[in-house]
């Protein structure tokens, strides 16, 4: 694993929340991948490794998509969502990833 150049307790914070929607069940099922809610700094072989090191799976490739917070109105003000930095990671033939026993 790849785990060894990466601080743990750094790892145990890059993946933020997984993402559980119609799109990320949809991806999840037809190309093995699983959605992930990251830091806005995090790399792609941190996810990698945080992925491998919290869940015990193998995992093939990591794709990262940055997502502009939209503007909202709150009452009278304007605010705006915070950004968002997703990863799809995709696992090896045969692993798989089941957040049906957590709170998410």
């Amino acid at each position: 694993m790849s785990t060894a150049k990466f601080d743990e307790g750094r790892l145990a914070q890059v993946l933020v929340a997984p993402i559980i929607s119609e799109k990320a069940t949809s991806v999840g099922e037809k190309h093995n991948q699983v959605l992930f809610k990251v830091l806005q700094d995090a790399t792609k072989p941190e996810i990698k490794a945080a992925v491998e090191l919290m869940f015990k799976v193998e995992v093939a490739a990591v794709q990262v998509v940055n997502t502009k917070g939209k503007t909202k109105r709150f009452g009278g003000r304007i605010g705006r969502r915070d950004h968002v930095r997703k990863a799809y990671v995709s696992l090896k033939p045969g692993q798989e990833l089941n957040f049906s026993g957590e709170a998410a």
